[in-house]
């Protein structure tokens, strides 16, 4: 059985947190698509080439502790915008997606360039500072030195980037369903998912 859940969102929206739920919820292999960049983002930072950093990137690259860093988030996004880096990490996403058993991913651009096909999709946002002070937090109980100030201006250049760049920008699909966690706890958020999302579960 093949069923494909494509969950798309900013940074700190809590798409990473649902996904990981969700997939938990079905039985379903979970994919953090952020990873696959972000691991290629740290191997530029050691001084790789960004195609050939995603070319050659493996299963391992995605075990780094040092994936989550603020440094990390920043090289992610600048190598996401380039087309054949994306176009590197392309297949590995589309192959997990089909996998027997199910499969959620979550990322930027899931429901609209790696599966629009995808049998159901979700859009998790949330406000900027809503989204700034859960980043900040994050990182201030992981031990980084960051100031709100400094993590909202920091997100929101990441969005801009995300947004604005010519290959996959970030953008709800139009069949997606949008889910606003800004107000919401983050069961209330997996709740609302995983009601719709069984609606449309094959019995």
């Amino acid at each position: 059985m093949k069923f494909t859940v494509a969950i798309d969102g900013p940074a700190a929206a809590g798409k990473g947190t649902l996904s990981k739920r969700v997939a938990e919820e079905f039985g379903f292999a979970h994919l953090d698509t952020g990873l696959l960049y972000r691991a290629t983002g740290a191997r530029v930072i050691d001084g790789a080439d960004p195609v050939a950093a995603a070319k050659a990137l493996q299963p391992t690259d995605l075990d780094r502790d040092d994936l989550r860093t603020t440094a990390v988030a920043q090289a992610a996004s600048k190598v996401a915008a380039i087309p054949e880096v994306r176009d590197a990490l392309v297949e590995f996403q589309r192959d997990f997606a089909r996998r027997d058993g199910g499969a959620v991913l979550d990322g930027r651009d899931i429901g609209t360039v790696i599966c629009p096909d995808a049998d159901v999709k979700l859009f998790v946002t949330a406000s900027d500072e809503v989204r700034a002070e859960r980043r900040y937090l994050e990182l201030s109980e992981n031990g980084h030195d960051v100031t709100r100030e400094g993590v909202l201006r920091d997100l929101q250049e990441r969005d801009a980037r995300d947004r604005g760049r010519e290959a996959a920008p970030l953008a709800a699909a139009a069949d997606a369903v949008v889910i606003d966690t800004s107000d919401m706890s983050i069961d209330d958020a997996v709740a609302a998912a995983v009601q719709f999302i069984r609606a449309r579960f094959p019995v």
